[in-house]
């Protein structure tokens, strides 16, 4: 019995308190499922039997009309005079229990089935009994009693279609036509009876339904008649003592009864409550849906009864879960604590504490042989593991020596290479940049000596044409200055020593003035912050070259639209005053991949358009004057800082 087979075998069971609610929720959600079919299978046979109801009304209506038309009695009769026929037909009103019974000869016959069918019909030898829908002028012909009956002030009624109508004052009428062919006196036999709240046939539907012992006794139950859908005759109450004539049908029963011809078998909200329903459409002679034939019951007992059986089955699993616990408990005790001291140690020994043990776990089977077996493995490690680190330790010092060689000489050799492909590329730069300022100089050289011997050899005459000359002159001198900046590029060492302070915030404004038809073209907005700050050494020239290329690569990078920002601060640099240019665009970045490559000579982003000379000019002229330039990205475009020392 002290096996741990045994044990585990009777583990087995305990999934059951994770497979017993799956299996309780499967069997009450099909139990609730079944349940509601059961009540709309009742709801539907309810439906049937009014249905049969009013179809058997209509037969007898139609079978009475018959029997009186082919009577010897009423075979006499129409040769007797209009009051003895008059009252003839009142007194079998009254036994047939119709609101109206009257003789139409074979020529009024023929008139009146131009607008109803069932006429029609007996005119054509059958006894035909339909649903038929009578306006106020066509009850009124029989009695204004009937147009007062027909009468019916609407409610307002929750979940109902909006409609601005206040009464409906149609009849819902069972219109009955039997053929009269008695000789001399050929025609129709017409009757019916007015189903606007006759209450008797609504009554008799729900006695019927509702009040037998086939269906299990009284039941709450309710029988409506619509016309269209409106309640015209029902026991559905407003109040204790008041019906529910005039309320409607709520919108959903209606579209898919009225509107769509389906039968309704569900749960659907009456007048003020919820209540498990049929709805029938009704069709008059025409074949028009005219109206519905309702019941059903209420659904608040049933919901009511099912919340009780969902209450008795969870008191009946906790009630067996709280039996069961304890001894499921005790059984899995002798397997837990053996297993748990054993899950100690390894926890122990994974934190590091190689001398934990088991020791005796109080069992002799199969867990106690595996702990012993586990003690003994830990015996084994825990000697493995004293000799590993004595010999990790010894590794360790020779990698750390190693490593430290390594990263000393690595880092020797990256900042060598970078100052070999720096050199390699200036020097590069350099020779191109001398060769072609050798070649420019030139033909300019060329240009000035012809123009001086023009002057020469014009010499008075040179006046008319001196405002050319000069020109020529100006755009020469301008070349010699460009070449001069090329050779200042290329061999910088040869040129600096700038000596005065520059303001810079004046030198911004000038370039902004310069740019302006770039600027111009675009949809771009300047915003200018510019403080005191000192001044600084470095050529206005110079800086109006650095400022000019960072604004025209801001704009160029936005596009057609975007927010230029240009801010100057005073700003301490290593203990160092000095002076902050920042230049921040709304475009779309530097890429992370070349963020490090900005400054490198004939590095482009813009290819075909620039030759990646603009920055790396501008760098070298900024770190000449002693400062910095630094570019990143602030999240919605680029920025770049320019710095200066203050001028001594």
């Amino acid at each position: 019995m002290s096996s741990v087979r045994f044990r585990l075998l009777i583990m087995a069971l305990l999934p059951l308190i994770v497979l017993m609610p799956l299996l309780l929720l499967l069997g009450m959600t099909r139990w609730s499922a079944d349940y509601d079919k059961v009540l709309i299978a009742n709801v539907e046979s309810d439906l049937r039997i009014a249905e049969q109801y009013l179809a058997r009304l209509m037969f007898e209506t139609g079978t009475d009309l018959l029997s009186v038309s082919e009577s010897s009695e009423f075979s006499t009769l129409l040769d007797r005079p209009d009051t003895a026929q008059e009252a003839y037909f009142t007194a079998k009103q009254d036994v047939l229990e119709l609101d109206f019974l009257y003789f139409l000869p074979r020529a009024d016959a023929e008139e009146k089935a131009k607008k109803w069918p069932v006429i029609r019909a007996a005119l054509n030898g059958m006894t035909n009994t339909q649903i038929d829908i009578f306006g106020q002028e066509d009850l009124s012909e029989y009695s204004n009693d009937l147009a007062a009956q027909a009468r019916i002030d609407l409610i307002e009624t929750e979940a109902a279609v909006p409609t601005d109508r206040i009464v409906e004052d149609r009849g819902m009428v069972l219109h009955s036509a039997s053929p009269v062919m008695i000789p001399g006196h050929s025609g129709v036999l017409v009757g019916g009876i007015l189903l606007n709240r006759n209450l008797q046939f609504i009554d008799t539907i729900n006695a019927l339904v509702y009040l037998n012992a086939i269906t299990g006794g009284e039941r709450q139950g309710t029988a409506t008649l619509f016309l269209d859908d409106v309640r015209v005759s029902t026991n559905v109450r407003l109040f204790e003592d008041v019906r529910a004539l005039g309320t409607r049908v709520s919108g959903a029963v209606r579209g898919e009864v009225l509107d769509k011809g389906q039968t309704w078998l569900a749960r659907a909200f009456v007048v003020n409550d919820w209540y498990i329903s049929g709805y029938l459409p009704l069709k008059d002679s025409f074949g028009q849906r005219v109206g519905m034939l309702y019941v059903g019951f209420l659904e608040a007992p049933f919901s009511a009864a099912k919340r009780a059986a969902y209450l008795w089955m969870m008191v009946a699993f906790v009630a067996v879960l709280v039996l069961s616990g304890p001894l499921f408990l005790w059984l899995a005790k002798g397997i837990f604590a053996p297993l748990e001291q054993m899950s100690s140690t390894m926890r122990k020994v994974e934190k590091g504490d190689l001398s934990a043990r088991n020791g005796n776990v109080g069992a002799r089977d199969e867990i106690g042989q595996v702990a012993a077996h586990l003690d003994s493995l830990l015996n084994q490690v825990q000697d493995r593991d004293q000799k590993l680190r004595a010999w990790a330790g010894e590794l360790n010092d020779r990698v750390d020596q190693r490593t430290s060689e390594l990263r000393d000489a690595n880092a020797k050799l990256e900042q060598t290479f970078k100052q070999l492909v720096m050199s390699e590329k200036l020097a590069s730069i350099g020779e191109i940049t001398a060769g072609v300022a050798h070649e420019i100089n030139n033909p300019v050289a060329v240009i000035q000596g012809n123009v001086d011997v023009m002057r020469e050899t014009l010499g008075e005459n040179a006046e008319c044409v001196k405002t050319e000359l000069d020109l020529v002159d100006r755009q020469v001198s301008r070349i010699d200055a460009i070449v001069g900046k090329l050779l200042q590029f290329a061999r910088p060492g040869e040129f600096s020593g700038f000596d005065e302070s520059t303001l810079i915030s004046p030198v911004v404004t000038d370039c902004l003035v310069l740019v302006d038809h770039l600027i111009s073209k675009r949809n771009i907005e300047i915003k200018l912050d510019l403080n005191e700050a000192p001044a600084v050494k470095i050529d206005p020239g110079e800086m109006q070259q650095v400022v000019i290329n960072l604004v025209v690569n801001a704009v160029q990078a936005m596009g057609d639209n975007g927010v230029l920002t240009i801010s100057l601060n005073q700003m301490d640099q290593d203990g160092q005053t000095g002076a902050a240019l920042v230049i921040k665009d709304t475009g779309p970045g530097i890429p992370l991949d070349k963020l490090n490559s900005v400054f490198d000579p004939f590095f482009t982003t813009k290819q075909a358009e620039g030759t990646g000379l603009g920055l790396s000019i501008s760098q070298s002229l900024i770190q000449r004057a002693g400062g910095l330039i630094s570019a990143r990205n602030t999240g919605d475009g680029a920025e770049f800082t320019v710095w200066l020392p203050e001028a001594s």
